[in-house]
């Protein structure tokens, strides 16, 4: 739902040629999301017994939805989703087809070794926003600062999952940044990943966009002070929990913040 409201947000308040009744506009945002929820499917799939340890409560593949069952609904979203892919230009569909093998590998492989599943899903996030460009044929400087910010908060918000996690993770063999570094070197490396994610924006801000420091403040500063402030102290798998909740409501006053932009036409 995120993903889809995302690049709902950037092409109508971002984009002049945006209008409602755009039928290849919701084709792109529905195959998107399809691409994303096969995603979590296969994932799901992987993770059952991982799952049984960090959320038992929350496992779905096995329990609610046999195996056989999730395998069928993610085959059937991918092939669904690059075919309209396909349909709307085959760049999208290009893009749809890699996007869906890299998830499927993520799952597979990836999310298990240090930092390269973590950055994979941050991409893949990033380049959700981006293909509203790609898809209008623009360059569009906002865009692409609403795709960084969506990079680096994911690769945040991947980190702390791992932290959360990491009980589970470790039983199977995963090899996370939290098993092999600890909580305390894998918290120093998220603040330096928000330390570069701060100076990017406000490099690109200067580059490009030229939005005044408020609308940073607001909507950047403040809410990755707090995050900052709360990840220093948390060490349960509650805190980081909280933590990775707190990184989904950034995310969404940074979606919000695109109206701002648009109303005020910079």
């Amino acid at each position: 739902m995120i993903v889809g409201f995302t690049q709902l947000a950037a092409a109508a308040c971002l984009i002049p040629a945006f209008f409602w009744g755009d039928w290849r506009l919701w084709v792109l945002i529905f195959t998107t999301a399809a691409i994303a929820a096969a995603g979590y499917i296969i994932n799901d799939y992987y993770d059952i017994k991982i799952d049984l340890i960090n959320k038992p409560n929350r496992v779905v593949v096995g329990k609610s939805i046999t195996r056989r069952y999730a395998l069928l609904f993610h085959s059937a979203l991918n092939f669904f989703a690059i075919a309209m892919g396909f349909l709307l230009s085959w760049k999208i569909g290009a893009i749809h087809f890699v996007s869906a093998f890299l998830l499927w590998l993520y799952s597979n492989q990836l999310k298990r070794q240090p930092l390269v599943g973590n950055l994979t899903v941050a991409l893949l996030t990033g380049l959700c926003v981006e293909l509203v460009n790609i898809f209008y044929g623009v360059n569009n400087h906002f865009i692409t600062v609403y795709a960084v910010f969506a990079f680096f908060m994911t690769l945040v918000r991947e980190i702390v999952k791992d932290m959360e996690d990491w009980r589970g993770d470790s039983t199977f063999g995963c090899q996370t940044l939290p098993i092999l570094w600890g909580l305390r070197k894998t918290k120093a490396f998220v603040f330096g990943v928000l330390a570069v994610f701060l100076l990017t924006v406000l490099v690109l801000n200067h580059l490009f966009t030229e939005l005044p420091i408020y609308y940073f403040v607001l909507f950047l500063f403040l809410p990755v002070a707090l995050f900052g402030y709360r990840l220093q102290r948390a060490d349960t798998m509650l805190d980081f929990h909280r933590l990775s909740a707190l990184c989904k409501i950034i995310m969404i006053l940074g979606i919000g913040s695109m109206g701002l932009v648009g109303v005020a036409g910079f």
